[in-house]
């Protein structure tokens, strides 16, 4: 269904940056500042793919840190629907048991439309669709801390679990995938927390964009 939209098309803006570096935070920040009503969010890890026919242990073998395991070709034509003013239906995941949800989210495109995932920078085809590039960056250590916190809390994972996945599969992924596609972003935020200028620059270069500067 297309939606009735003013002026130009969504502009899009990319969020990458390692599990627990803050991009959270970022997105939070930028939504606050240019308007909820004026925000769409897409995460990539709503695009894992449906792994079916596969049991509970197999699919949680599955190295989720390595882009394979994203059906990002999918999120590139919902980008590119909500790009076009169209509403799109976005997967949804559940962690606890690695398999997608059968319901899914009914999303319609907005002033700015948010692209979150530690792995989006690393495809072509969904970076060639944003109108700017950010790159969360932080300290391993905290990086690791926030992750374990956030597993247990919100994906009811167990500490031996979450530190065996981070040793097996998350540092190694980030080190060859993630950290390297930093070289693609417009622009790099380190130490997001207490960085607020240039948290405030990115914002206001939005603000800018979108011609609603005050």
């Amino acid at each position: 269904m297309r939606v009735e939209m003013s002026g130009k098309a969504p502009y899009v803006i990319g969020i990458a940056g390692g599990s627990g570096a803050g991009k959270t935070t970022v997105i939070r920040k930028i939504v606050e500042q240019t308007g909820r009503e004026n925000c769409v969010i897409l995460q990539h890890d709503w695009y894992y793919r449906a792994n079916e026919g596969l049991t509970f242990n197999q699919r949680a073998a599955i190295n989720w840190d390595h882009p394979d395991s994203l059906e990002t070709d999918l999120m590139v034509e919902h980008l590119k629907q909500l790009i076009a003013g169209n509403m799109i239906e976005a997967p949804q995941y559940d962690f606890s048991t690695h398999q997608r949800r059968k319901v899914r989210l009914p999303i319609a495109p907005e002033k700015i439309v948010i692209v979150d995932g530690i792995l989006i920078l690393t495809s072509k085809p969904l970076r060639q669709l944003m109108d700017m590039k950010i790159f969360v960056d932080a300290d391993s250590d905290l990086r690791f801390i926030r992750r374990l916190q956030r597993d247990m809390r919100e994906r009811e994972r167990s500490m031996e679990s979450i530190i065996s996945q981070y040793l097996s599969t998350v540092k190694p992924m980030h080190d060859r995938y993630v950290q390297s596609s930093k070289r693609y972003a417009d622009v790099i935020l380190p130490h997001c927390f207490e960085n607020t200028v240039a948290i405030n620059l990115v914002i206001s270069q939005i603000r800018s964009v979108l011609g609603s500067a005050q």
